[in-house]
């Protein structure tokens, strides 16, 4: 078990009531499986997100997922990588073409455990199961040059705060993206 992240996610203080159920299961997997932080635990893996706004926080970058058919924030795997702000940050990057992308703060932002229904990938079958995201406070400035990941995604584009429900179409997602402008604010970020 990764001790560091452990203590990390023991510190996490819960915004709200689905935060603190959260983190009660999140610790459970960490202490339950030593290969958390590989997809190949098919039952949960460690996933990392940046959260991208523009340097004014009315705007926040977002992708239009392939799987899932929706506008959508940045994320993915860790795949071995224990650093959950490095992999949040590179996903960021390499899913948005963005050269240049700074956290707001080092702390995590929120966690989620969120289901993944099962899909393909690269043409293999994936089974149902749940990631276990981390997410950070990430900025940019709105006139870098942007591009899509075209094996993952067919758009990036900024998306102001206020519309971010009209172009999420993944309902079980809108909370998420809610609670986290919602924490921003309310941390000062």
């Amino acid at each position: 078990m990764n001790e560091s992240f452990y203590k990390e996610i023991q510190q996490f203080s819960p915004f709200n009531e689905q935060e603190e159920q959260d983190k009660k299961v999140f610790l459970k997997y960490l202490e339950t499986f030593d290969d958390i932080f590989y997809r190949e635990n098919e039952f949960a893996h460690i996933t990392s997100s940046p959260w991208i706004l523009n340097e004014t926080k009315d705007k926040v970058l977002m992708i239009y997922h392939k799987i899932y058919r929706s506008w959508g924030w940045c994320g993915g795997h860790c795949d071995g990588n224990e650093n959950c702000v490095e992999v949040a940050l590179q996903e960021g990057k390499e899913e948005t073409g963005l050269k240049h992308l700074h956290l707001l703060s080092p702390e995590i932002l929120a966690i989620d455990i969120l289901p993944v229904p099962p899909h393909y990938k690269k043409g293999k079958y994936v089974t149902s199961h749940v990631h276990l995201n981390v997410t950070y406070a990430c900025v940019s400035k709105e006139t870098e040059t942007i591009s899509p990941k075209l094996d993952e995604n067919s758009g990036v584009k900024w998306i102001p705060v206020d519309e971010i429900a009209f172009w999420v179409k993944e309902e079980d997602m809108k909370p998420v993206y809610k609670k986290l402008m919602e924490k921003i604010f309310l941390l000062g970020h």
